[in-house]
């Protein structure tokens, strides 16, 4: 084995092992395993470099660049980006003289915007699917339990089939391991139970034996079917739990343990929403001063 293929083998193994620490240690998802693998991947092939020394600060502008005119969104760049990190961090905690992760910086990414729909749009959506049939009962079922607990598409996917719907209450593990507890309207659970009394197969112990793209899928056809013109995702579904709630008063941590955010960052671009809220509220009840 020559020598440069020995040393090309040094970071596809170090990469491994970093993949390895990131789901055992740091107790990352598989998805978020293998996404960190493919942008890892997509950087050594860029690179062709063959040991950690050979990251440059030089080297990882051009990558930006490269990645810039590869036309991504700002944010996909960052999770390219961020990865490249995460990887420069874990040389750092082995002992390996590395470039400085903190020479890293992030894309600029402008504000946040969340798409919503009304909370009409949401109730026609709500009420599209046909619950004569099965398959219209399940429909029905996962997008109520969306709106009621807020859940990530990943986070419906893995609930139980057993899930105890007397309690109208129930813990999901989340982002990064995190549980959380989520709760059930009487709408969501009256709508779970319709589907389980009509549910056919025995075997499967999946609450809704479906996949993430699958219910995408639905939630799209069924915002179709209830005419709503704007692109409708169960990202969309968990928006509109969290501004129904900042919208009837909750307050912001409240809302940040119901969503699973880690840093309440995340739950203050909610805020945004409701401020347009405020302006109408204010402009409607501020009183007029009387000529």
């Amino acid at each position: 084995m020559s020598h440069n293929m020995a040393e090309k083998s040094e970071l596809e193994r170090l990469k491994r092992e970093f993949l390895e620490y990131t789901e055992i240690e740091k107790g990352r998802s598989l998805n978020t395993v293998r996404n960190y693998d493919h942008y890892l991947s997509v950087f050594l092939e860029y690179a062709k470099v063959q040991t950690p020394k050979e990251i440059t600060e030089s080297l990882i502008r051009e990558y930006r660049l490269w990645l810039n005119r590869k036309e991504l969104k700002k944010k996909t760049q960052n999770y390219y980006l961020i990865a490249l990190r995460s990887f420069l961090k874990y040389f750092t905690k082995r002992g390996l003289k590395v470039l400085s992760p903190e020479v890293i910086e992030l894309a600029k990414v402008g504000e946040r915007s969340i798409d919503l729909i009304t909370p009409e749009e949401l109730k026609r959506l709500l009420d599209a699917p046909d619950i004569s049939t099965q398959s219209g009962l399940r429909d029905k079922a996962v997008m109520e339990t969306l709106f009621s607990t807020g859940l990530r598409v990943s986070e419906l996917c893995s609930l139980p089939r057993d899930l105890d719907l007397s309690a109208e209450e129930f813990s999901v593990r989340g982002k990064g391991e995190k549980v959380r507890v989520v709760f059930l309207s009487p709408e969501a659970k009256s709508a779970i139970k319709k589907y389980l009394e009509k549910r056919k197969d025995v075997d499967n112990d999946q609450m809704f034996p479906m996949t993430a793209r699958s219910i995408q899928r639905l939630i799209k056809h069924y915002a179709i079917k209830a005419c709503i013109g704007k692109k409708v995702t169960p990202h969309v579904v968990r928006h509109m739990f969290a501004t129904d709630l900042l919208g009837n008063g909750a307050d912001l941590r409240s809302v940040q343990m119901l969503l699973g955010h880690a840093n309440i960052a995340t739950t203050q671009i909610y805020t945004h929403v409701t401020d347009k809220q405020l302006k109408e509220t204010h402009q409607k009840f501020h009183s007029r001063r009387k000529t």
